[in-house]
């Protein structure tokens, strides 16, 4: 399975997930870089499914990884799936208590796991775009003041000289 699933740099380190419960089972979640994970087995379980490595071929390299979950070095790395890998999974394997999963992950899992990773979350820097002279300018916010790539600058300022 491992052949299958290609990890970042830092999948060596060790994550302390969060459990919620649904049905008397558990569900065990992480936010990496403000994006929820959620283990495979458990959505598995949830949705009545066994979700192993073959199944998550469906789905993009970017929605599944491999994580250690404890705070023990000798831990199994388990197959985690992102929060549009989850989705996509229910999709893919329908059944209407599926609509009631996905409700209960978007409206109660994952502002609870955003909620619990408290300021530093929010004060993280985050991309936008905004519409400016006819294009599209993308923009990085943080702490309270937008800032601009420097390679944008030159149309940025040709922009605002010939509309004034």
């Amino acid at each position: 399975m491992l052949d299958i699933i290609s990890n970042p740099p830092e999948h060596n380190a060790l994550f302390i997930p969060q459990t919620f419960i649904r049905h008397h089972i558990q569900l065990r979640a992480v936010l990496l870089h403000a994006e929820a994970w959620f283990c495979a087995r458990d959505i598995g379980r949830l949705m009545g499914l066994d979700i192993n490595g073959r199944q998550v071929l469906k789905l993009d390299a970017d929605q599944r990884r491999m994580m250690r979950l404890s705070a023990s070095e000798d831990a199994p790395e388990m197959l985690m799936l992102s929060e549009s890998g989850v989705y996509a999974m229910l999709v893919y394997h329908y059944c209407p208590e599926n609509r009631h999963l996905r409700r209960w992950l978007t409206h109660h899992v994952v502002p609870m796991l955003r909620e619990g990773a408290g300021p530093a979350l929010t004060q993280a820097p985050q991309l936008r775009a905004v519409e400016w002279a006819g294009g599209t300018l993308r923009l990085l916010h943080w702490r309270t003041e937008p800032w601009v790539r420097l390679r944008d600058m030159p149309g940025l300022l040709s922009a605002s000289f010939s509309g004034a």
